[in-house]
């Protein structure tokens, strides 16, 4: 089996950010496999949605569903089947009740359903790590699973020696295995394990995320990037074209007070991109595409006859209720 490291290469993880050309055919994977790298959700959905100059259907049924399962059995459905599930999954988005759901009560929705996404992925990494079944992850099981061997005898390790970038995923992911485990029991459950695989949404983990990146970045050591040093090695052999997609991005979109530099703050924006803005988008995108009376609201009749826009959207939640309908029933 194809063995993935869950690093924190900070270096790297920079670099898929920088580059928006990262989508990759996991949809919700958290590290490359080939580049040993992290990849943020949020960022990472922003892109997969209109990569290569197309829309991708899929990203809205999973945003709608909640599960990537989930997704494909829908899609398995006779058409007014679908219709009929679809349209119990829409009274429950209609939180007040009123018959018409608003983009508010649409981008709650997908928020929740990002979460799940990410739960149901780190589930599934969770139980590939668990070797013995016993629904806990120690470090030597992961070690085992994910590098095979130690890459380096820790006890001979010189602070001062730059280390390879193996033994820098290594230790980062260690430092974020000791942070997840809130217990102290030397091993992750898999709700402890979820901050492990996505760091980026909890507090505790992407303190780690924001200090790798600093140490890594801050050449001057002045508490502060600049853009030479935001884009460092990733900027090497790239176009003029490129720099100035960087450059419009590192002034529009992370230094919010506009002082030619990222502060602590700034950058861990960066690091972190909100769920917040693709919800929004995702919502913004199915209320267009669905909203034949075009009053900015959706009825429970416009969302069934539009099923199959939102059924491919990752953000409902919905396949999760088809995987366990009293659960579905009693959320209703």
């Amino acid at each position: 089996m194809l063995k993935t490291k869950f690093c924190v290469l900070i270096a790297l993880y920079c670099s898929c950010i920088l580059d928006v050309t990262i989508a990759s055919n996991d949809d919700h994977s958290h590290h490359n496999s080939d580049s040993k790298e992290r990849v943020n959700d949020a960022f990472h959905r922003q892109v997969r949605h209109y990569s290569g100059g197309e829309h991708h259907s899929e990203y809205d049924h999973e945003a709608i569903l909640g599960s990537r399962d989930a997704a494909e059995e829908f899609d398995r459905l006779p058409p007014e089947q679908a219709k009929k599930q679809l349209q119990l999954l829409a009274i429950k988005m209609d939180k007040n009740k009123d018959g018409e759901i608003d983009k508010e009560e649409l981008v709650q929705w997908i928020l929740r359903s990002f979460k799940m996404l990410n739960k149901e992925d780190s589930d599934e990494r969770h139980e590939e790590s668990d070797t013995n079944d016993d629904g806990f992850i120690t470090w030597d099981e992961y070690v085992d699973e994910n590098y095979g061997i130690s890459p380096f005898d820790e006890s001979k390790t010189d602070p001062e020696q730059d280390l390879t970038q193996d033994k820098k995923m290594f230790l980062e992911d260690k430092e974020l295995f000791a942070a997840s485990d809130l217990d102290r029991d030397g091993r992750l459950n898999a709700n402890e394990f979820l901050s492990f695989s996505h760091p980026e949404e909890f507090r505790y983990t992407s303190k780690i995320l924001l200090r790798r990146t600093m140490e890594d970045k801050d050449l001057d050591r002045d508490g502060f990037l600049s853009f030479e040093e935001y884009l460092g090695d990733d900027g090497k052999g790239k176009d003029k074209e490129w720099h100035l997609v960087e450059k419009d991005r590192f002034d529009y979109d992370y230094d919010a007070d506009r002082d030619g530099r990222l502060n602590e703050t700034e950058v861990l924006s960066w690091l972190t991109p909100d769920d917040q803005e693709s919800a929004e988008r995702e919502a913004e995108h199915l209320i267009d595409s669905s909203d034949d009376n075009l009053d900015g609201l959706l009825t429970i009749q416009e969302i069934a006859d539009h099923h199959e826009t939102f059924v491919g959207s990752e953000a409902t939640d919905f396949g999760q209720h088809l995987q366990n309908p009293y659960k579905f029933k009693e959320e209703l």
